[in-house]
This record gives C-alpha cells, sequence and structure tokens, in this order.
C-alpha cells in the first residue's frame, strides 16, 4: 500500500488589521441657534425693565415691614391649616368612595365631582356672602350666633381652600391606596386584624410613597393658591404688599416684593418635598441617589485629592 504525501500549500497571511474609525461629532446648530435665542430674549427682557420707571429701592426698603411680615405669616399659617384639613378630609372621602356602602361611596363622589367642578374663587366668594342668604347659624345643642360674627374672613378663607384642596386629596388618596396589593389587607385580615387597623398599619404606610409627591405639589400649589383670599379680605401677603403699595405709591414694586416672598416660600417647601420623598423612597430602591450637599462634598474632595495628587 502506497502513501501519497502531498505538499502543503504557501501560508496565508494574516488578515490586515483595521483601520480606526475617527468619530466625527455631530453638529446640533439648532442648539447653538434656540441658545442664542433665548439669551437675547432674557437680555431684551432685563434691558426693558432697567429702562422702566421701577423704583428697585423701594423693594429692599419694605422687604421686612411689619405689615408685609404679617401678611407672610398669616399666609404660611392658612396653608398649613387649609392643607391639614384638605389632606384629613381627603383621606376619608378616599376611604368612603372605596367602600362597598354605596350611599357613602356616592356621597364622596359627589363631594368630589362640585368641588372639583367649581373654581375655588367662586366658593370663597360663596363662602363669604352666605351672610345674604343665612342671618344667623343655629346648631342647636352647640353654637348659636349671627352669620357676620361667625363667618369670620379666616373662616371663609379656611373652608373656601380646605374644602377645595380635599377633593383633590381624596383622588390622591384613593390611587395611593389602590397601588398596594391586594394580598397585604387579605394577609392581614388573616392576621385578625380589623379593617381599621389593616388601613393604618399595613395599607397607608405602604401607599405614603405614591401619595407624598403629589401632597408636596399640591401644598406648594396651596401656597400660591392662598393670593386669592383676598377675595374675602383675609390679610394675607398679597393683601399686606397691596395696602403697603397703595399708600406708598411703589403699586409695581410691591407686586414684585410679592413675588420674591412668594419664589422664597415656595423654594423652602420644594426642599422639605424632596427630602420627604426620599424618606418614603428608601423602601422602593437599594441605594438612594446622593442629595445636592452630597454630590457638592464629593466634588470638593474629588478636587482636593486631584490638588493634592499635583503636588505631590
Amino acid at each position: 500500500m502506497t502513501l501519497k504525501i502531498e505538499k502543503a500549500g504557501p501560508v496565508d497571511a494574516p488578515p490586515p488589521a483595521p483601520e480606526s474609525i475617527k468619530a466625527i461629532p455631530v453638529r446640533h446648530y439648532g442648539r447653538w441657534v434656540s441658545a442664542i435665542i433665548a439669551i437675547a430674549l432674557i437680555a431684551l427682557l432685563i434691558s426693558a425693565f432697567a429702562r422702566g420707571d421701577v423704583n428697585w429701592n423701594a423693594i429692599p426698603d419694605y422687604f421686612f415691614d411689619s405689615e408685609v411680615l404679617r401678611g407672610v405669616r398669616n399666609t404660611v399659617w392658612i396653608t398649613i391649616l387649609s392643607m391639614v384639613l384638605g389632606v384629613a378630609l381627603g383621606i376619608v372621602l378616599a376611604v368612603m368612595r372605596l367602600s362597598k356602602n354605596p350611599v357613602t361611596a356616592s356621597i364622596a363622589w359627589g363631594y368630589i365631582w362640585f368641588f372639583r367642578g367649581t373654581p375655588v374663587y367662586v366658593q370663597l366668594l360663596v363662602w363669604f356672602n352666605l351672610g345674604l342668604v343665612f342671618d344667623y347659624i343655629n346648631i342647636m345643642p352647640i353654637y348659636k350666633d349671627e352669620w357676620s360674627d361667625f363667618m369670620t374672613p379666616f373662616l371663609a378663607a379656611l373652608l373656601g381652600l380646605g374644602l377645595n384642596e380635599a377633593a383633590y386629596m381624596a383622588e390622591i388618596c384613593r390611587a395611593g391606596i389602590q397601588s398596594v396589593d391586594e394580598g397585604q389587607s387579605e394577609a392581614a385580615q388573616a392576621l385578625g386584624m380589623s379593617h381599621a387597623k389593616t388601613l393604618r398599619r399595613v395599607v397607608l404606610p405602604q401607599a405614603m410613597r405614591v401619595i407624598v409627591p403629589p401632597t408636596g405639589n399640591e401644598f406648594i400649589n396651596m401656597l400660591k393658591t392662598t393670593s386669592l383670599v383676598i377675595a374675602v379680605q383675609y390679610w394675607d401677603l398679597l393683601q399686606a404688599t397691596s395696602e403697603v403699595g397703595q399708600n406708598s405709591g411703589a403699586t409695581a414694586e410691591m407686586l414684585f416684593l410679592a413675588a420674591a416672598w412668594y419664589l422664597i416660600l415656595t423654594s423652602v417647601l420644594s426642599v422639605g418635598q424632596y427630602y420627604l420623598e426620599r424618606y418614603y423612597a428608601r423602601g422602593s430602591s437599594r441605594s438612594l441617589p446622593d442629595t445636592p450637599l452630597q454630590r457638592v462634598r464629593a466634588n470638593l474632595l474629588s478636587l482636593g485629592n486631584r490638588s493634592g495628587g499635583n503636588s505631590a
């Protein structure tokens, strides 16, 4: 038996290395054009106010005026009380809306339908002018007085804002309660918990993660909505600045001052809302993002390490 040995051909050369790709960034001319237009508009706005007949010195002069500060205190006070009333009544309405009792569910639906369907400004005027319809209030065994003495500007503002807010908070709380899995309630009831205890200890703590963010937005919105209570003659920030503006002749300047105070108050509330949301988000994510202060501290430490390494 003969074996045939074939000669191997030439060894193939390795393939040439691929050429490096040069990435050319896409030029976004639209971004530059929009940025230039935005800067130009801001410059025109600043120029217009600079040329306007505005007494800018009046703003710092009256910024801490006693009447203005009283208006700020009353604004914060009516905001807190209205939100407390709105949240408490909203939780009750949400539970009523989810009830299997058709009567209580219908009453809650009707309340929400009415107060969400009418402007809060109209509601404030209605509460303030009910004295034209009723001469006195008579709650037989508890209270009896003339309506004009009972319905003060403070009470009209509180009822107008708080009852309106309750309708919105009811929908927020209802969405939060429905976001909790029904198995949680079934497990709690299997352990012998009552419906009220299940709601208080199991459902609501888990629903807070859904309820808190929109509630914070409602709180900030309530602070700004309090400017409408000028219609019922309640002494708030807008009422105070309007009075000071009429007496000093700096009407427009005092409106700028009111806007500055509203910005300060809403900014403080926004910071509080951020940390409150962060607190209730602890169980939903493994690691929370750094807070602004933590990011600033980390950047300062990195800069310090770089400078130390360069000096070494």
